[in-house]
């Protein structure tokens, strides 16, 4: 069952957020910024949409890879979305290893496919099977340990950041999502999906 919880009231301005939205997770500030506009987080969609859709998921996380094809549909649909992908590797070491593998992909241009590669496999992952379908798309591990190694620092506070906010947030699992000013915990279908936009998009 999705659950809701109003981070902001609807009549309240952007200027209103410092007061309500900040709070410290691990000594970490959580903030409208952070949140949606962290300079090292993912973004999918219209760079420059009008409603930000924020999504915590794992890469072994069953639910996250069946509605994928549909929140890119709804995103790609729409036209004036931001989609801010934020890994939370929840499900162990080979979930750590894929997100820092496809964070490494992006910091040589290649984000997407190897997010896709991995969005498409099936059951519980390993490092093998993360090395099987990156390579699958034309990288080598060669070039993505040599991101990762040269933007460690980069890749692994990103990674507290979004372990830090999903808490912050109350968040329990995967797939949980920040839309406008309200979270949603567990799985979004596209009808909700489209209405919770739709309400950010109003506010």
């Amino acid at each position: 069952m999705i659950t809701r919880r109003n981070l902001l009231a609807v009549t309240a301005g952007t200027a209103a957020v410092a007061a309500v939205l900040p709070r410290l997770a691990f000594g970490q500030e959580i903030t409208e910024k952070t949140v949606f506009h962290d300079p090292d987080a993912p973004v999918l969609g219209n760079p420059k949409g009008d409603v930000t859709v924020v999504e915590f998921f794992d890469y072994q996380c069953p639910y996250c890879k069946k509605i994928h094809p549909m929140l890119e549909k709804v995103v790609r649909e729409d036209g004036n979305v931001r989609l801010v992908l934020k890994d939370w590797p929840v499900f162990g070491g080979a979930s750590i290893f894929a997100a820092q593998a496809v964070l490494g992909a992006a910091q040589i241009g290649k984000y997407e496919p190897a997010m896709e590669a991995l969005m498409k496999t099936t059951g519980k992952l390993t490092e093998e099977a993360v090395e099987k379908a990156l390579t699958s798309t034309g990288l080598t591990m060669k070039e993505i340990a040599a991101a990762v190694n040269k933007h460690s620092t980069k890749i692994s506070g990103l990674l507290d950041r979004n372990y830090s906010q999903a808490l912050a947030f109350n968040f329990a699992g995967t797939p949980s999502f920040v839309i406008g000013w309200t979270t949603f915990a567990g799985v979004l279908d596209e009808k909700g999906l489209k209405k919770a936009i739709a309400e950010a998009r109003a506010a």
